[in-house]
């Protein structure tokens, strides 16, 4: 176990401690009625979905990957600090029962449980109205008294490692915000990470949403940052005040981006593979707007030539020969398709070494043709979710 606490500067370097969550029984309450509120097209077939995740680990792990899992951090540091009564009373606080008989039976449920983690699965999976006895059946609703959470495999949101610091996000959506919770405990309270040493830049109580799709580590100094569906300018500049004054980051990259629900984070349309080559999806290129955001008493905004983003990029990271991997290629039809299953969401394990779909075979054919070397995850079920291997990792150390 690595008694180092976060290091994260990099996109590509090699990768070592990461943090994944296995899709669990979440997924299977997951109902038609609700896909929309709950940021879902579809409902992935759990079997199939937990398959294609242990293989995704194993991959991980033959590489050499320390793998932790969500669930297993937040059950330890419950126990550390035996906080189990405080987890699930601040979970509860969120859970929107607004019943008092109702939340007391929920919170005799889940102290009953006597496996930590399998509490902490549960508050995950949500409450079926059928597991609450009320002879008021008619007032309850109709399908869940507490929501589940299968947005939880796509770790890379609810919390974003920066340097040797943290960020606990604001999620955009209501129906997200209770994934913070996790994260905060383990922050809080897991002897692993609790350490003064420890910086947090960002708060889950903060009122401007942020989420750590949308934020890209592209060396010891610059961070990109999308402002996109999920991501204010507001809490970009509240994060910029304690990077600025707490880390070694001089310079933040902002991408304003579509808020289309394909281009929800900067991660699902521009990230980096080598030390000199990146992938973005050419639909928005053409109504990107890039500003500038550095160190400085004024920390004011520039803005930036857009049509000189290779430029910036080298000017700005002090590489030569910066190249974009166009997703799709120069189809259009390919770009939206595999736009659509996360083709330009890939993670790197390593410079020029990255994990990606199968399903994007344009895509991953220029990677092949510049030189990327690809580890390629089969998927049918996990893609479901819009999320690619990026979004499914939260990396903690990279050498």
């Amino acid at each position: 176990m690595r008694l180092n606490l976060i290091n994260v500067k990099s996109e590509i370097s090699p990768l070592k401690t990461v943090v994944l969550h296995r899709p669990g029984k979440e997924l299977e309450n997951l109902i038609p009625d609700d896909l929309n509120e709950l940021l879902f097209d579809d409902i992935p077939f759990l079997e199939d979905a937990q398959s294609e995740h242990d293989a995704f680990t194993k991959l991980l792990e033959d590489v050499g990957v320390e793998v932790l899992f969500l669930d297993q951090l937040v059950a330890e540091a419950i126990d550390a600090r035996n906080v189990r009564e405080q987890f699930i009373k601040e979970w509860l606080s969120e859970a929107s029962v607004n019943n008092k008989v109702n939340e007391d039976q929920i919170v005799s449920i889940l102290m009953n449980i006597t496996d930590t983690k399998q509490m902490v699965n549960k508050t995950m999976e949500g409450f079926r109205r059928t597991e609450i006895s009320t002879s008021n059946r008619e007032r309850l609703p109709a399908y869940f008294i507490v929501n589940p959470m299968p947005n939880l495999y796509f770790t890379r949101d609810p919390f974003a490692s920066l340097g040797n610091g943290i960020v606990v996000s604001r999620m955009f959506s209501e129906t997200r915000r209770r994934e913070t919770i996790y994260g905060d405990y383990i922050f809080r309270y897991h002897p692993r990470f609790v350490s003064d040493d420890l910086p947090k830049y960002y708060s889950r109580n903060e009122k401007a949403s942020i989420e750590g799709g949308d934020i890209l580590v592209l060396s010891e100094e610059v961070l990109a940052i999308g402002l996109s569906q999920r991501t204010e300018l507001a809490s970009v500049r509240t994060l910029a005040k304690e990077l600025f004054s707490k880390s070694s980051f001089r310079k933040i990259i902002l991408f304003e981006i579509s808020d289309k629900r394909q281009f929800m984070h900067l991660d699902t349309v521009f990230t980096m593979v080598d030390v000199n080559k990146f992938v973005i999806h050419p639909e928005i290129e053409e109504n990107l707007k890039l500003y500038l955001l550095e160190y400085s008493a004024e920390s004011e905004l520039k803005r930036l030539d857009e049509s000189k983003l290779e430029d910036i990029l080298e000017e700005l990271l002090n590489v030569s020969n910066i190249s974009l991997i166009r997703a799709g290629g120069n189809d259009e039809i390919a770009a939206m398709r595999e736009q659509w299953n996360d083709g330009a969401n890939m993670l790197a394990i390593a410079p020029g070494e990255v994990v990606v779909y199968h399903r994007n075979v344009v895509t991953n054919q220029k990677l092949v043709e510049a030189g990327i070397k690809l580890h390629i995850l089969k998927c049918s079920e996990l893609v479901r979710g819009r999320g690619g291997p990026r979004c499914m990792s939260m990396p903690l150390w990279r050498d």
